[in-house]
């Protein structure tokens, strides 16, 4: 393990988990790694060693209800506001200002909220697959499963269901790919069955009522953080970050530093080349 673990109380009870990678050469400014609805801290497993040997801290969070951090007996308290709460009081207990944010889906709207609500703590910023326009295809496709699913007998029938579900967004890829994306997302309980690493009651804040008015839109968030250096990464195929969407972006922040990833959907694991080598030159131009 090249990391050590923190667990650390929110501020209205739920301890947070997260993942320290220590820096291997002169210290630079650090990296936040915020995942995605369904996933957890092991998604930058991959990537944040790499970041580490290049000078820079890595702080992998597991949000509340995912991963090792405590589940919220109130699930409509799982939202992205009271994320970023429990972040930033992480932050503020270890000690860290500022840094550069890296956000995948949910964690890039994280992102933005934390440039919009304290704009300070945000020298810079990885968007994975996200930005302030989300395609309602893509949603749909997420509400679709969203603690729906499982749990499974065993390691190889969760891998067989879940190659089936996602096998478009990731074509091609060989069983020792599937393998690592399931020991990701993924957990064995104390009678052997194998489940996703969340609260299935996720799905209760991510599901508004049908007569709930529609979400206020991101736009001014991205604004915020558009003052920063920021790097977005998109799924040549994903069905969350349109073309059109990345146009916006672009639009607002003309300066934009974009990579896009061949033959993948939502979202890019962040082991393809066309990643890593984009995150490495990002963020050496980055103090």
């Amino acid at each position: 393990m090249d990391f050590t673990e923190h667990t650390i109380a929110s501020n209205d009870g739920p301890r947070v988990y997260l993942r320290d990678y220590a820096p291997r050469a002169a210290a630079k400014l650090p990296v936040v790694c915020l995942h995605g609805l369904t996933r957890n801290s092991a998604d930058f497993e991959a990537v944040a060693p790499r970041i580490a040997s290049s000078g820079r801290r890595v702080l992998a969070f597991d949000v509340r209800g995912r991963g090792k951090s405590d589940c919220d007996p109130d699930p409509a308290r799982y939202r992205p506001d009271v994320y970023c709460a429990d972040v930033l009081k992480a932050l503020d207990t270890l000690g860290i200002a500022r840094a550069v944010f890296f956000g995948t889906s949910m964690g890039g709207i994280m992102t933005m909220i934390i440039a919009a609500t304290a704009p300070a703590r945000v020298a810079a910023a990885i968007l994975n697959d996200i930005g302030p326009e989300v395609d309602p295809k893509g949603l749909a496709r997420i509400a679709s499963y969203v603690g729906k699913s499982g749990p499974f007998d065993s390691w190889s029938e969760m891998t067989a269901a879940v190659k089936a579900g996602q096998g478009a967004l990731f074509p091609g890829r060989d069983d020792a790919f599937w393998q690592r994306f399931v020991r990701r997302v993924a957990r064995e309980r104390a009678d052997g069955k194998v489940e996703f690493a969340y609260d299935p009651k996720i799905a209760v804040a991510f599901a508004p009522a049908p007569d709930a008015p529609p979400p206020p839109s991101l736009i001014p968030l991205f604004e915020a953080l558009a003052r920063v250096p920021v790097l977005v990464i998109r799924g040549a195929e994903s069905d969350i970050l349109s073309r059109d969407g990345l146009a916006t972006m672009k639009r607002i922040k003309p300066d934009l530093v974009v990579a896009e990833v061949p033959a993948t959907g939502h979202a890019p694991t962040l082991e393809e080349p066309e990643a890593q080598a984009a995150i490495e030159t990002f963020l050496a131009q980055v103090e």
